[in-house]
């Protein structure tokens, strides 16, 4: 785990290119794992049932699926087994042609497949197919893409045994390694190995293009811009960040077909980890090499983070997770010592560990733009050795025992929060569903 090499690896499985919202996607990747076991068959005659656990069930309730105009689970479950190709992983949806969209939606009207809520804790998607006596049975957990188990006829085809050294080959960290390790071994890595980086930025940019000049979504992004033309806000750094990384969310979250490039599983982590620390880059002339350079340590920070965590949450990944990469990130560009990249990082736990996840939706560009804005000011905060002191909260001397006891706050401590949340939520949509209640 210390040395470059796996370290850099780790970073490369963790940062993937991800078309909308990736629970929506890994829901339609798990149909099309169910699909490729199945093989031929004949929808009219078959029932595709799909088992979510509560979080992602939280985040696929109200996002718009790309390239379909609608929102939920359902249509990517349908359009996941149609096109039936688990190789493109959070990048599957991209496979939607009109005929395909036809036939999910006739699967989706005529009941054929079916979304349950289940009380699994962590991520956990579970797609049954079924026609006559023929069934098959696909299991992701764990993280967005991690196929665990794969059933034909109740026949293992892959089982969670074969998956045990790949998980163990995942884990980002433990007693044996510290956030200091990770962060070493990216400035060990010769550049030409994390080159793969360019790609984060130019995608995320380009989603963030495509947001402020569509003014998609709520348009956070682009209003921000409007106020800052309007001579309301000033054109600084913060707000340089909050545009770029709010605008990338309009794109993302209003359904449209723009990839971005996803961090632990989440394309709003994915632009919330990149997009401040390149609108610092830009801003302060860094040179490009170490601009990518600090989205490497980002992107591990983030990692390293979630790890603790979980994949999903009652907190705001954004918030706790991204941002602090991001933050952290930033300092190091600056040229800030180890102390001061574990101040900053104390600082955002101490600031954002409050901020709650209540789904994946074109609102959530809102909460992006305050922690992208967060990020930066408590990065340049920090660099002028502005620290939260080790005696606040749920901060300790350790930067290390800190994120363990965010981690903490997570699970078990907001397993009831995310209850209430997707409680309100599910009561919600029942008006939504039927306006006259």
């Amino acid at each position: 785990m210390k040395h470059y090499q796996e370290v850099i690896g780790l970073i490369r499985a963790g940062v993937i290119p991800a078309l909308g919202c990736t629970e929506p996607g890994a829901v339609a990747l798990a149909a099309a794992y169910a699909k490729q076991a199945f093989g031929d068959m004949d929808i009219a005659e078959g029932q595709i049932t799909v088992s979510v656990d509560p979080n992602v069930y939280k985040n696929g309730l109200a996002v718009g699926v790309p390239g379909t105009g609608q929102a939920g689970l359902a249509i990517a479950a349908a359009l996941g087994f149609l096109i039936g190709d688990p190789g493109q992983e959070l990048s599957l949806l991209s496979g939607i042609t009109p005929g395909l969209l036809e036939q999910a939606k006739v699967m989706t009207q005529t009941g054929k497949v079916s979304i349950l809520l289940n009380d699994k804790q962590g991520l956990y998607i579970e797609v049954i197919a079924k026609a006559g006596d023929t069934t098959a049975r696909s299991v992701i957990a764990g993280n967005h893409t991690k196929l665990v188990s794969l059933q034909f006829n109740g026949t293992d085809i892959i089982s969670a045994a074969d998956n045990i050294a790949s998980t163990a080959r995942s884990k980002f960290c433990g007693d044996d390694v510290s956030l200091g390790e990770l962060i070493n071994a990216v400035e060990a890595a010769p550049y030409a190995e994390l080159v793969f980086l360019e790609e984060c930025v130019s995608m995320n940019l380009a989603a963030a293009a495509a947001g402020l000049t569509g003014r998609l979504g709520m348009a956070v992004g682009a209003h921000l811009q409007d106020l800052i033309s309007e001579n309301v806000l000033a054109n600084d750094l913060v707000h340089y960040a909050k545009i770029l990384t709010a605008a990338g969310a309009d794109a993302r979250m209003s359904g449209e077909t723009i990839p971005v490039m996803s961090v632990a599983g989440s394309g709003n982590h994915g632009l919330t980890a990149t997009l401040p620390v390149v609108a610092v880059g830009e801003r302060m002339n860094i040179s490009r090499e170490k601009t990518i350079r600090a989205l490497a340590v980002s992107a591990a920070v983030t990692l390293y983070i979630k790890n603790f965590t979980g994949s999903l949450s009652a907190l705001c990944g954004c918030a706790v997770a991204a941002a602090t990469g991001a933050s952290a990130a930033i300092v190091w560009m600056l040229d800030g010592t180890t102390e001061q990249i574990n101040g900053t990082i104390k600082n955002m736990i101490a600031n954002l560990t409050g901020m709650i996840c209540d789904g994946g939706k074109v609102g959530c560009a809102l909460k992006l733009a305050t922690a992208a804005g967060v990020a930066v000011e408590t990065a340049l905060l920090t660099l002028k050795n502005v620290v939260v002191p080790c005696s606040n909260g749920i901060i300790l001397q350790s930067t290390d025992a800190t994120i363990r006891n965010l981690g903490l706050v997570s699970n078990p401590g907001m397993v009831h929060t995310d209850k209430i949340i997707l409680d309100i939520m599910l009561e919600k949509s029942k008006v939504f569903l039927n306006p006259d209640l």
